[in-house]
């Protein structure tokens, strides 16, 4: 419980809204992407400024409450909730400042990527971001962050200059190479464990607003033939051409031959990020696999970065996961042809399977540059299972988890821990770079404020529950 007195107190020095359960507006501020985690905080409060975030992470140290961070709310495993703690909601900074001249941009930590994407795009101007719009730029950047033109311009971390950071002292300071570089490092890859990041400065690249990119579908019989054929395509393929090959449900629109409505399809999307002149003579080789339907041509990068978000709706149930592989093999392909369109049968019509090629800018990052790992890495195997009825829940989450074990020879046994909804930590950084995790942690979360998130343990809570 909270008395009444703290709650005086945080209001005096508060200038966000602040909501207890029966408040107007309660319910939709506590309601997170993947409706699994259906959690009821004692407070959420919606910061409107960073000075609202150091008030609401002092209130949490004091009354000894249990603190989830949202920005999106995109968590998969449900970190931006939590039951009969207080959530710090950053959707109201959302202030954005783009410099056309120095191609950097300056984004609050609730910012979507739909919202960012706007506002560079207006200028021509893009970082590598999430592929679905509603995604908070927060934890997708400290989390890692690939993105569409990832294989080109790295990941959305490595396009970070600097941040504004909220500690679990209720201190604010900033992060960059040259201030704080140790924090610098963590925010990088690390997720939230470190503190909450108020504002993002990230570096901009050329891009738009007319890019060649879309979508290409066969029916799931050519599965092999063509997923072989895009592998090696996308192998040889300059890092200018961003593909992945996805099993889905074909949807009931005019595009879509009657024959395949409805049906498992193989898809491939595709963007060459450069020139539309030279996109079109990349992405020729995949026309050449005589696709069904054919919409890979000359769009907005805004439209083709919402190409998913019909698929992946807010209020759903979900489970994902985020599998690296060194390389996509003949046996590779043959399993997956053979059991992905099995699991996306089972939760048609929205979830899919699908593979990333990464690219050679996220390889160039050297390993112990940042807190993210397995920069090596050719490809991502990546489920995403999304259903509606609670009943089906054990179902899918099985139907997922077995997909992943007739996968798991072919992959590294790394996981990405932006798509994953278990706790893997250790599996996404190696024992080296965990034990430095551990000792950055040590130094600026001790008592682990910040545990709900992909927790990595201060030394003197090492085998305690990470959401206690």
């Amino acid at each position: 419980m909270i008395d009444d007195a703290s709650m005086d107190a945080l209001r005096a020095l508060f200038s966000g809204r602040l909501l207890r359960p029966g408040d107007a507006g309660y319910d939709d501020a506590r309601e997170i992407f993947n409706v699994m985690h259906d959690k009821h905080p004692a407070l959420v409060a919606r910061c409107a400024c960073t000075e609202d975030v150091v008030a609401a992470v002092d209130f949490a140290r004091q009354n000894g409450l249990l603190l989830a961070v949202r920005s999106g709310g995109h968590s998969v495993a449900g970190n931006s909730t939590c039951d009969g703690g207080i959530v710090i909601d950053l959707r109201g900074l959302d202030s954005i400042e783009v410099d056309p001249e120095a191609k950097t941009a300056r984004a609050g930590g609730g910012v979507t990527w739909g919202e960012f994407d706007a506002a560079t795009q207006e200028h021509a101007l893009h970082t590598p971001g999430g592929r679905v719009t509603t995604t908070g730029i927060g934890g997708f950047t400290t989390g890692g962050g690939y993105g569409w033109t990832s294989s080109k311009y790295g990941l959305t971390s490595d396009n970070l200059i600097s941040a504004e950071v909220v500690l679990a002292d209720a201190t604010v300071v900033r992060c960059s190479e040259r201030e704080n570089p140790d924090l610098f490092w963590g925010i990088r890859g690390g997720g939230g464990n470190f503190g909450i990041v108020t504002e993002f400065e990230l570096r901009l690249h050329e891009l738009g607003p007319i890019v060649m990119a879309g979508l290409a579908l066969w029916p799931s019989a050519r599965g092999h033939e063509v997923m072989r054929a895009w592998r090696d395509i996308a192998d040889a393929a300059p890092d200018e051409l961003s593909t992945a090959a996805v099993f889905i449900t074909a949807p009931p629109e005019e595009f879509v031959p009657d024959h395949l409505k409805g049906e498992t399809v193989l898809g491939v999307a595709a963007m060459y990020v450069g020139d539309v002149g030279d996109g079109e003579r990349a992405v020729q080789p995949l026309k050449d696999l005589a696709p069904e339907v054919d919409l890979i041509q000359p769009m907005p990068y805004t439209a083709f970065q919402a190409i998913v978000d019909a698929s992946t709706p807010p209020g759903m149930r979900s489970y994902w996961r985020g599998e690296y592989m060194n390389r996509l093999t003949d046996e590779a392909i043959e399993v997956f042809a053979a059991h992905a369109p099995e699991l996306v049968a089972a939760g048609a019509p929205l979830t899919q399977t699908l593979f990333f090629r990464l690219g050679q800018a996220v390889k160039d990052v050297p390993d112990d540059a940042t807190a993210f790992s397995h920069h090596d890495a050719e490809y991502m195997f990546h489920p995403i299972c999304i259903w509606s009825d609670p009943a089906d829940d054990e179902r899918m989450i099985a139907a997922s988890r077995a997909l992943c074990a007739a996968m798991r020879p072919y992959t590294t046994g790394a996981a990405y821990l932006n798509f994953t909804a278990e706790d893997r930590v250790r599996e996404a950084f190696g024992a080296d770079k965990y034990a430095r995790l551990v000792a950055l942690k040590d130094r600026y979360d001790p008592g682990n404020l910040f545990r709900l998130n992909q927790n990595i343990q201060p030394s003197r809570h090492v085998g305690e529950p990470a959401a206690a």
